[in-house]
Parts: C-alpha cells; structure tokens; sequence
C-alpha cells in the first residue's frame, strides 16, 4: 500500500462491536480469507441470538436514552467528525478492504475515499430535514408535519462493496435520528467493524450503532426478526431480499431493499464512441462484474454494433487481471469458490443456449486465487438465461437493434430494474430514455456515476425505497401529523359543550 501503514502480520481478531466496546462471546468461529491468494485474513466469532439480542437491546436504549432527541448540530458533528476519521485511516481501511474482497488496491481505497464523502454529505443533510406546515386550515387552527425517526434500523450489508455499502446506509439512519444494529457479511467484515472504533472516536454514544458479525442464517435471521428493530435496510440478493420482505410484513417493519440487478447499456449510432467504449468496458467488468450496476447487457444500434463489437473485445482481452497489490492490475479475483463455480456455471449455459463465446470463458485457479477473465457472448437472444438472470461476473452480452423503441423493449425486458445507461448525442432521444427505461437510475452519457446527493435504488426484483441523498435520510423517517387548535373548537359529538 501507498503510505506508512503497514499490513498485521498475523490474523486479526474481531469481535462484535457492541455498546461502544467489543465483545468476544464466543460462537462459531469464522475466518475471512484474502480471495487472491488463500492467505487468512480476519478472524470473527458469529453472534448469536443471545448477542443479537443485547446488541437490540444496547441500540434501542441508546435510542430511547437521547440520539433520538439530538439536535441536528450534534449529528451533523459526529458524522463530520468520522468522515475525517475515514480519511486520516484510509490505508488500514484500504487494506482490509483489499485483503477481504480481492479488488484491485487502488479501487479500494477510491472506495474508502468516496465512503467519506457520503458521510460528509449525511452530516450536511442533519441540520436539514423539515416538515411542512400548514397555515391555511381555519381561524385558530395550525397543523404540521414532524419527521421521527423510526428507531432501531437492522442494517444488513453484501461482500462486494462493504464500506461503501454500509456508508450508504448507516450515515443517513444516524441522521434521521436511529440507531442501528449492523451486520456485515461474513465474507468481508473487517472494514465495517473498524468503523465501531472510529464512531466512538468521532463522539456517537455508545450503543447507537452496534456491529454484529456471523451467517446470514443464523445472526442475520436473529436480527431481522428482533423485535425491537423497526427497519430493515438490506442489500444482498433478491432471493434473500425477498425473504427480509416476508419478515418485515409479518411483523410490519418498514423495509428498503436494494437487489439485484439485470443493467442494458445503451450505445446508439451518434454517440461519442471513443467515450462510450470506455464506459461500457467499466460498467461489464468493474469488480470483476460482482456489481448490481454491472451494465452486463450491452445494446448496440446496427450502424455501429459491428466494429463496436470488435473494438470491445480487443479492449476487453486487454485488461490486466491478477494480483491485487499491481499498479495496473484492473480486475481482480471471484470473491469465493461457489461464486466461481456459478460464474463458470452460466458460461456453460451460455454456450448450450447457442450463444456465441466471442471472448473469454477462461478460468484458472493459482496461487490460492480464482480468475475468471472477462467473458464476451455475441449472437444472443433476450430469451436466454444468460441474458435474464443476474450472473455477478466478468460476463457480458452483446445485442444488436435497429430503432431506439426496439432498443428499450429489449431494456425493459427483464424482472430487474436497477439501473441502465445510453449514449447518444440526440437530445430527444435521450430524454425519451430517461421516461422510458424502467429503471432506478437512468445514466445519459456516463455509467457508475454516484453523487452523494442523488438517491439510489431499483424497480421490481431489483428492490424497493431508495438509498442516499435527502431521500436516503427520509428513508428512515415517519411523518407525523400534528394539529394544533387555539380555541374555536365546535362540538361534534354530544353537540353541546359541557
């Protein structure tokens, strides 16, 4: 890494961060592993449901005890505080972040660095969140609108963008006013659990966050359905995002969740191509493709689509994938051996389906690492597996189109709405785009890009609420009506006063 810190030489251990100090309980025990090459990295101790329990209980009390009642000016400074905190342990965190996940290490740290700046734009949103009010209503009467917040948030993270992810999570929870329990996926918990220290560093009272860590199966099933958090924030998959839906019904949690994901990546026939070849070949393999934005299904209008293609694989043949800790290495190894095996599972399909492999399907196991190098098929049908299912690879699929219509039914055409992007230099078309595409995000001459300030979040399979900017705080609000008369009452009931 860039800079003094300097890796542990032995495995770290975690515990569970819990009312402001950790918590080795013992339960199961779970190591992390560094996926480029089998080295061990973190060692955790799953928490149970006795851990769970206290970590609720630690979370509600804290919330009941003062942060709810906090003035926005205390937030604001506590969550300031801790995006300098990030930034001052940038290389720790990049590391871990490395280490766990097996991203490039210059993609870590941007990772890292981005994750402070969406807790300074939370900080920002503290000393803003407002009611409304409404002063037309009568002689004697006033009533307004209080944001509350709802209370203890279950905050439930994925392996593949881990500090980023919880950073679009726990900052805007914390300025609504909750607390939260957080659990991190076991695969990659280290960076989530630093940041317990550094919230108690920046001044949060203890128990307003508490991080769990273990299984999905056991502590996230005792987190999800505890009864004392009111609000389930999840990212993961959405078979499993379904299952948080079906907890949050039976005990009438409100729940945000964001899934997966099925991207088009739109290129039409006018488009600055130079730029969009970028773009497309960032979007298909940023992460390896273990991305829900992967635009892993790019659409090519016919008078380009041809040399496009082969401008595409040249460049995408080209890209460097291997050891994490290389300058120029942009892709790095699949997180875990079933994630590889899936990943080599749908390339398989791709191939029975009729689909033409034009690049890739090549794989290779070295140094305790995975490769899968990025996989291009041509010659594909929208009705094909390959081109339906979110794979969470290095994989792509290329379709041709004639008329921009063509171009957003074959868009829309799947059960996911996340995300889509198109290039075009036609104002109308690219404005027709942002109506027609059914998705959370429409980019128009860019892909991936993410201010602080808008909101994030999917259509269908793809989730439901919305993360970040003011409506990412709002999220984890209520409203609450309140009528306000100063006399002038007129008896209704028994209708006469007494």
């Amino acid at each position: 890494m860039t800079s003094g810190f300097i890796p542990p030489k032995a495995v770290r251990q975690f515990g569970s961060w819990i009312d402001g100090a950790w918590s080795f309980r013992q339960g199961a025990q779970i190591m992390s592993v560094n996926p480029a090459n089998g080295t061990r990295v973190s060692l955790l101790h799953e928490a149970g449901e006795g851990l769970v329990d206290q970590a609720c209980v630690r979370a509600h009390a804290a919330f009941e005890a003062g942060w709810r009642l906090s003035s926005g000016e205390q937030r604001s400074n506590v969550l300031m505080r801790t995006a300098g905190l990030i930034r001052e342990n940038v290389d720790e965190l990049a590391w871990f972040e490395m280490a766990e996940s097996g991203k490039p290490h210059k993609q870590a740290r941007l990772e890292i660095e981005r994750s402070a700046m969406l807790w300074e734009f939370a900080a920002t949103q503290a000393r803003s969140l407002t009611g409304d009010s409404f002063g037309g209503l009568g002689k004697d009467y006033l009533a307004l609108t209080l944001r509350a917040p709802v209370g203890v948030a279950a905050i439930v993270t994925p392996w593949n963008f881990p500090f980023l992810i919880v950073s679009q999570k726990l900052p805007f929870a914390l300025v609504a006013g909750c607390a939260a329990v957080v659990k991190p996926s076991e695969l990659t918990s280290a960076t989530t659990l630093l940041l317990g220290p550094i919230l108690k560093q920046a001044g949060l009272p203890d128990g307003v966050c508490n991080i769990v860590t273990g299984s999905g199966r056991l502590t996230g099933e005792a987190l999800l359905k505890h009864p004392l958090t009111r609000m389930i924030s999840f990212t993961g998959s959405t078979a499993v995002g379904k299952h948080a839906m079906e907890i949050g019904a039976r005990m009438l949690k409100k729940v945000s969740l964001e899934l997966g994901g099925k991207n088009a990546h739109i290129v039409m026939n006018d488009a600055d191509l130079g730029a969009a070849l970028d773009a497309v070949l960032h979007g298909a393999f940023l992460n390896a493709g273990q991305s829900c934005n992967q635009g892993g299904r790019i659409l090519l209008q016919n008078g380009i689509a041809k040399d496009f293609t082969r401008k595409f694989i040249e460049a995408a043949r080209s890209i460097p994938v291997g050891d994490t800790l290389r300058d120029d290495v942009l892709m790095g190894p699949i997180i875990s051996e079933a994630q590889y095996r899936k990943i080599l599972g749908y390339i398989e399909i791709g191939k029975a389906e009729g689909a033409t492999l034009a690049l890739g399907g090549t794989c290779r196991e070295e140094a305790g690492g995975r490769y899968i190098d990025p996989t291009v098929f041509t010659e594909v049908a929208s009705s094909m597996r390959i081109a339906q299912e979110e794979i969470f690879g290095p994989v792509c699929t290329i379709q041709s189109f004639e008329t921009l219509d063509e171009a957003f039914a074959i868009a829309n055409g799947t059960d996911y709405g996340l995300s889509a992007g198109i290039w075009t230099r036609d104002t109308a078309a690219a404005l027709k785009a942002a109506r027609e595409l059914e998705a959370g995000t429409v980019w128009v001459n860019t892909y991936l890009d993410g201010p602080a300030e808008l909101p994030f979040g999917g259509l269908g399979a793809s989730g439901i609420g919305r993360e970040v900017g003011r409506v990412g705080c709002e999220e984890f609000m209520d409203i609450k009506t309140v009528q306000l008369r100063s006399g002038g009452y007129q008896p209704r009931w028994i209708g006469k006063a007494i």
